[in-house]
């Protein structure tokens, strides 16, 4: 997911689940591009160890979870 951080002003990429942390940037579609290379490059490194994949978070209502934690 990209959000934009009034705080920091710039957007924020994060994929709970598939990895820890993420990326950011001023340019919302140059995070996300790069948030799906991290979230590509996270997946091969599990695959490259024979690992599963985390928990998928569909359902959860992530997105307000994070938001209320701030």
């Amino acid at each position: 997911m990209v959000e934009w951080s009034e705080e920091d002003q710039v957007y924020i990429g994060s994929a709970p689940g598939p990895l820890l942390g993420g990326c950011h940037g001023s340019d919302e579609r140059a995070v996300f591009d790069e948030l799906c290379q991290v979230v590509d490059e996270a997946i091969a490194l599990y695959h490259a160890d024979n690992k599963p994949l985390p928990p998928g978070t569909p359902g959860h209502d992530l997105a307000n979870t994070l938001q209320s934690a701030e």
